[in-house]
């Protein structure tokens, strides 16, 4: 998983440094690049040869959508379309496995940022330093959630779809600091203490979400339903999530 998120991170940079790339809308209208559809390419064969006979579903293959399975791989090859496009930097390429229903394991990789975060085989995260080798995983700093201060909590939310309902459910919150990061990041802002506190008012799919709740999980994290607090799972319907909170545990929720 890790190789084929830094092979594909590799790929998208190539695209993301050229003069001009492909961007066309998709069905619903969300934008897709040719730099998602080479990694995502990419990150198919990888996963294909190293889990054979294993369900892999991916943002962009919509075959895959409809497929049902217990224990199987999700992938979004270029989590932040929009970020990409703009030129923002914060994309990732987003790999994690489920198993029952939660995920397990998880690689979260911002190429642009040089940050990558990841799930041990024991379950813990880590942040990777270093020159990114496919073959030679670099410096690790074991992540953990922070101590929040209901007092003075940080809060991280989206760039791209931050909206008014979003506005008025962090006002209930007694809130320090302030932060932006597009994609998967958010949830690894939490897992590396750098923020308290992540709430999603609106539409997000599993595969956006899967690998970092996979980081966030292994630094003491969790992630809940917005409507009753209670874990959100994987392997729904359609793959579409409801609205979510991720958090440092010790902050005091807020009614949805």
């Amino acid at each position: 998983m890790r190789r084929a998120a830094i092979e594909a991170g590799s790929r998208i940079m190539e695209i993301y440094g050229a003069a001009d790339f492909e961007v066309r809308a998709k069905s619903d209208a969300s934008p897709v690049t040719e730099a998602d559809e080479a990694a995502d390419a990419l990150i198919r064969a990888a996963l294909g040869g190293a889990f054979p006979g294993v369900t892999i579903v991916t943002e962009e293959a919509a075959e895959s959508h409809a497929l049902t399975a217990r224990d199987f791989l999700i992938v979004d090859p270029l989590d932040g379309t929009k970020e990409f496009i703009q030129r923002r930097g914060d994309f990732t390429v987003n790999i994690a496995w489920v198993e029952n229903g939660r995920p397990v394991r998880g690689v979260v990789y911002a190429p642009a940022k040089g940050r990558m975060f990841y799930t041990l085989p024991d379950g813990t995260a880590v942040e990777e330093s270093g020159a990114f080798d496919p073959d030679t995983p670099g410096p690790q700093r074991a992540l953990a959630v922070s101590h929040p201060d209901n007092g003075a909590l940080v809060v991280v939310a989206s760039k791209s779809h931050r909206d008014q309902a979003t506005d008025d459910y962090i006002s209930r919150y007694r809130v320090a600091d302030f932060t932006g990061a597009g994609s998967s990041l958010k949830f690894c802002l939490v897992a590396a203490g750098e923020a308290d506190l992540y709430p999603r008012l609106g539409r997000t799919m599993e595969w956006d979400t899967a690998a970092g709740h996979a980081v966030l999980a292994g630094a003491g994290g969790q992630v809940v339903r917005f409507d009753d607090h209670t874990p959100l799972l994987y392997g729904k319907p359609g793959y579409e999530n409801p609205f979510f909170i991720a958090f440092a545990p010790g902050v005091e929720l807020k009614a949805g």
